[in-house]
């Protein structure tokens, strides 16, 4: 049943790269020379040095963050292990905007260097707005470790930077890296950031010539796939091979670092990532609202509507995505074999691609299948698409979960089950649900400012603050896209806390 499960779901998830070779076959024999002709190998080299630059800053930031909100003596770490995960609700070209407004004369930063843009301005954009991958995954993880380890080790007369250096760090390696690897795809597919900042990357080129030169589009789009593929292989690989020590919390709080006379300038830190990263775009966006109430030009009901079908659809969505990937990461962590590494990849590879490309290969699958035509358009539908897109934000959290809950219960009672699925899921995840809850956590927050594929599939009448956002903003009503912007990040705040955040605080 684990095998019958997963082959099912991954199925599903190669239906995107399904498609983009399906379209070259055509073009098979000049799919080099498509490419060069397109100049597309310049702007993959830009588009793997953004990915890797904000990836790798993204690790750092996000890890320090999750220790000093979770595993320290902080002030006031409660409120901001919830603030430090709003930035990744904000759309990327709403926070470009928000930056470039901030920037220019009279803007909240106007101190005389211009409005950021190129590699500069889409570099910190994308870390600001993406850092929150691998917090949330790297807060779970430090939540579920138990104090016993780090005690063990201050007993022997280890400091605290030795033990989160020689303990901690061991032990989170693999949520950090799920987290990192998120960050990396993300960037690789992002086109609203990097299009109001003016780098020219694979998804700037795809998005130009998708009318124009669909042929070129569809190439770019597979290379794309083809980058995501040999990074998620390579580090899966990576990750195999290194030495995996099961430690999970036993039900004892987690320990408390102290930080001294650090705990001052961590503050500082802290304080500053959420004022840059969440409220300079939040004050920004208030701006704008401002001067709509001031000219009577907004009607806050409006946002109601498209507030609530943002709520429940994201939350569907992130409980569909966990639970159908659930089968993968347990094969995955559990069992070794080369068509698990195989699933794997094809969950993860997908969040690479542009949602554009994912919804146009599910409307083509959908449309060309006599069963499945009727779905268009429909809710159901919409569904399977972000669980495409954003299945492996929940699969890698699934992975990470899973690989630090305990395999003695579950051994034990096969013994004695006659459902040995069943009984795993039984023994397993409940010492893993905080995890499986930062990635539903996730999916939520990337469901609830997913564009293209809700404007391409979403029944008619359907409006979530994202597409109202893009609305409002290509009509140049500034307040209203605020409005939305900022009702957008109150529910993420909300939800952030009900679905992860709370669920950490009972073991810090």
């Amino acid at each position: 049943m684990l095998w019958v499960a997963s082959t099912l779901v991954a199925v599903v998830f190669a239906a995107p790269l399904g498609y983009l070779v399906w379209k070259n076959l055509g073009n098979a024999g000049d799919y080099l020379d498509i490419l060069s002709d397109e100049g597309a190998f310049a702007p993959a080299r830009r588009s793997l040095l953004l990915a890797s630059t904000v990836a790798s800053t993204s690790a750092v930031l996000g890890t320090t963050l999750a220790w000093l909100l979770i595993r320290s003596d902080l002030p006031g770490r409660r409120t901001f292990s919830v603030l430090a995960a709003l930035p990744l609700v904000v759309p990327s070209f709403v926070g470009a905007l928000a930056l470039l407004a901030a920037f220019a004369p009279g803007g909240l930063f106007d101190i005389g260097i211009g409005r950021p843009k190129g590699f500069t301005g889409a570099f910190v954009v994308l870390t600001l707005f993406t850092y929150p991958y691998v917090y949330l995954l790297a807060a779970a993880r430090f939540a579920s470790l138990p104090a016993t380890l780090e005690e063990a080790a201050r007993t022997l007369g280890r400091s605290p930077a030795s033990v989160f250096r020689t303990v901690v760090l061991p032990q989170s390696r693999g949520a950090i890296a799920a987290g990192t690897l998120l960050v990396f795809l993300y960037t690789l597919s992002d086109f609203g950031a990097v299009s109001l900042l003016r780098y020219d990357t694979l998804t700037t080129r795809i998005f130009s010539s998708r009318l124009l030169d669909q042929p070129a589009s569809l190439a770019m789009s597979l290379l794309l796939a083809v980058i995501a593929l040999v990074v998620v292989t390579a580090e899966r690989r990576v990750q195999r091979r290194r030495i995996h020590v099961e430690a999970v919390s036993a039900g004892r709080a987690s320990a408390r670092a102290s930080l001294g006379l650090w705990k001052i300038p961590a503050l500082l830190f802290v304080v500053s990532v959420v004022a840059v990263a969440l409220v300079a775009p939040v004050v920004v966006l208030g701006q704008w609202v401002l001067r709509g109430l001031l000219d009577h030009e907004l009607a806050l009901v409006d946002v109601f509507q498209p507030a609530w079908n943002t709520v429940w659809i994201s939350v569907v969505a992130g409980a569909v995505a966990t639970s159908v990937v659930l089968p993968i990461a347990y094969l995955t962590t559990r069992y070794r074999s080369r068509f698990a590494g195989t699933y794997d990849v094809m969950v993860v590879s997908g969040f690479a691609l542009p949602g554009l490309v994912i919804a146009l290969a599910i409307v083509f699958w959908v449309v060309n299948a006599p069963i499945l035509n009727s779905l268009y358009l429909s809710f159901p539908l919409l569904v399977i698409a972000y669980v495409v897109n954003f299945g492996s934000q929940a699969l890698r959290a699934g992975q990470v979960a899973v690989s630090g809950s305990p395999t003695g219960s579950t051994t034990r009672r096969r013994c004695w089950a006659p459902d040995v699925l069943a009984e795993s899921c039984r023994s397993t995840c409940p010492s893993c649900d905080r995890g499986l809850a930062a990635g539903t956590g996730l999916v939520v927050l990337s469901t609830m400012k997913e564009l293209p594929a809700t404007l391409l599939l979403a029944p008619i009448g359907f409006q979530t603050l994202a597409t109202r956002i893009f609305d409002r903003t290509e009509d140049l009503f500034y307040a209203e896209a605020g409005l939305a912007a900022l009702v957008l990040v109150a529910l993420s705040g909300l939800l952030t806390w009900l679905l992860t955040i709370r669920r950490m605080d009972t073991l810090s």
